[in-house]
């Protein structure tokens, strides 16, 4: 399995990123190359291309509705109608229920405009494993003003030798559906926008020391800190892990990727 982080800034797009996007792709059986994101935030569509052009594309996972993860839905549907070689046609949407109805509200669209021509929503849901080619996906509610999904994928290991897991976990602070989606983990990217000590609101966003806590439940084999806002000095998110946890630890970039 491979992970390429198309997008990692948090709550908006930055100085040196988009927002929330990552690119999972592995093979099937056959050889054939799957491709899907999590997550379609401000200028993901854009930097998407430079990885993986939006037509092989094969299903995008939708962590929750706010803008920063979701705008870019916008653009892949006018890439999807309007592709100069004809329409694309539907790729499933793993969303929250109400995803058809908000992102028709970020694109004004009119009522019958239902995007079925270009995306299937499929909803969350923690009692269904959902397959998407060689991928297996779980989805865990978790704590944030709206409903939200982290998403543990089990798909074929780049070795060769059987399945590995990545855990995503969306936007949430501390809970128990965040440790059980990255209990065990081969890789888990983890959302740390707050700082210790500055933002003191709670059941919003991880810190650098929450998501170490989370890590430190959860065991996995590594650990990528996501969502840093741009304002914020990554390092100081880090050092705030590494006080409680020291498992290897990476910081997310635009263009990092990450072979399982």
């Amino acid at each position: 399995m491979k992970v390429t982080v198309v997008g990692c800034s948090g709550s908006m797009s930055g100085p040196c990123s988009a927002s929330s996007c990552y690119l999972v792709q592995a093979p099937d059986e056959s050889g054939r190359i799957w491709s899907m994101t999590l997550d379609m935030g401000s200028g993901a569509l854009g930097a998407l291309w430079r990885h993986c052009s939006p037509a092989d594309l094969d299903g995008i996972i939708l962590s929750h509705m706010h803008a920063d993860h979701v705008v870019d839905m916008i653009g892949m549907h006018v890439f999807r109608r309007w592709h100069p070689d004809g329409p694309l046609g539907p790729i499933p949407v793993l969303a929250p229920t109400d995803a058809v109805d908000r992102v028709r509200g970020v694109g004004g669209d009119a009522p019958e405009e239902d995007y079925s021509g270009e995306f299937r929503f499929v909803d969350h849901d923690p009692a269904i494993t959902r397959e998407m080619g060689p991928f297996r996906v779980e989805s865990f509610p978790v704590l944030h003003p709206v409903p939200t999904y982290a998403v543990r994928i089990t798909g074929p290991s780049s070795l060769g030798d059987g399945e590995v897991t990545l855990c995503y976990s969306g936007d949430t602070d501390y809970c128990d559906g965040v440790i059980d989606a990255a209990r065990g983990v081969d890789l888990f990217l983890c959302e740390a926008a707050f700082r210790e000590g500055v933002d003191t609101v709670r059941g919003i966003h991880l810190t650098g020391r929450r998501a170490g806590q989370v890590a430190e439940a959860a065991a996995p084999k590594s650990l990528v800190l996501t969502h840093i806002q741009p304002w914020t000095d990554p390092h100081d998110v880090l050092g705030e892990s590494l006080d409680v946890w020291q498992g290897p630890t990476a910081i997310a970039q635009t263009g990092a990727v990450f072979t399982i």
